[in-house]
């Protein structure tokens, strides 16, 4: 078949992608912003077109067959160099704009991102600015966000990572919990107390330290949890409340915190919350101008709006 004759299929094949991406009509059909009925007949006349059964439907899911799975895999390749060269002759404007979807945890984008939302767009006004807040981990190629801000240790190789600020996770009880139950001095002690844990699935009850002042082997310890959730505002509103013992990231911890009281401040917490918050996206040989002023602009920024909480390391990109 010539190119001649696949071109009117191309945004079909496209379409295809998705689903196979999604392995859902539904869920296809919500990310491009077109009924079920649609995806499902464009497939089937797609099929017809070239004589190839393309996709395997049930009534859970859709996957690929054989010779669906081989067409997606070529087509992938081309829409990225596709994407890659729009990008590219985009990038000849000099004025960044278009849409940009970022995710962000809740408690950071509401306290931190939320107050730079008027300046930058006031700065760049051809952008136009999604700010989807989630606490789970989306994944930003099935669900068209052009970027994520969140903690992490390490990226992911398929990934491109411009650190925004280095974070840190510590202990805090309000003075009342304190008064009433008093002030662990060592982690094991953390046995005989009322834990706030954060909501993560597949998470143990479970804190770990390293000491500050010297090298040790770290020192891991089972929690009692009467409280779990998945948003550090919510454990600081009942750490403020008295119920216990919160672990809280310190850009949460230093919002409206003051009257609270560092526990174990001679201890480091390790390997739950990230130490750097970066800005994350799929790699791409070419970074669209409006996502690569919104980078800069948070990096500029971010300092100075989360006090207290140092710039980041210049980690090469």
């Amino acid at each position: 078949m010539s190119a001649d004759a696949i071109a009117p299929h191309v945004a079909d094949i496209y379409l295809l992608t998705v689903v196979s991406q999604t392995r859902s009509f539904t869920q296809a059909a919500r990310r491009l912003g077109i009924s079920k009925a649609s995806v499902s007949g464009r497939i089937h006349d797609l099929e017809r077109s070239l004589g190839l059964p393309l996709v395997r439907r049930t009534t859970r899911s859709v996957s690929m067959t054989e010779a669906g799975q081989l067409l997606v895999s070529g087509a992938q390749n081309a829409f990225g160099a596709l994407y890659d060269s729009v990008n590219a002759a985009r990038q000849t404007m000099d004025q960044p704009r278009g849409l940009v979807r970022v995710s962000a945890p809740v408690a950071f984008g509401r306290q931190h991102l939320a107050p730079l939302v008027t300046p930058f767009l006031q700065a760049y006004p051809e952008v136009t600015l999604e700010l989807d807040l989630a606490d789970r981990f989306v994944n930003l190629e099935n669900e068209g966000f052009d970027l994520a801000v969140r903690h992490a240790d390490t990226v992911p190789e398929s990934y491109v990572a411009w650190p925004l600020l280095t974070t840190e996770a510590g202990l805090l009880a309000s003075p009342d919990y304190v008064a009433r139950h008093g002030t662990p001095t060592h982690p094991d002690d953390l046995g005989g107390h009322i834990c706030l844990h954060y909501l993560r699935p597949g998470v143990a009850d479970i804190w770990s330290f390293v000491p500050r002042a010297e090298a040790c082997a770290r020192i891991d310890v089972p929690i009692r949890v009467r409280f779990r959730a998945n948003n550090s505002e919510a454990l600081r509103d009942a750490v403020r409340g008295g119920l216990g013992i919160g672990l809280l990231p310190d850009f949460s911890a230093l919002a409206g915190t003051a009257d609270l009281v560092p526990i174990l401040p001679d201890w480091r917490v390790i390997g739950f919350f990230g130490q750097t918050i970066h800005a994350l996206r799929p790699w791409s040989a070419t970074v669209p101008p409006a996502v690569r002023c919104l980078v800069d602009f948070l990096r500029t920024h971010l300092p100075a709006q989360v006090r207290g909480i140092a710039p980041p390391r210049d980690i090469p990109e």
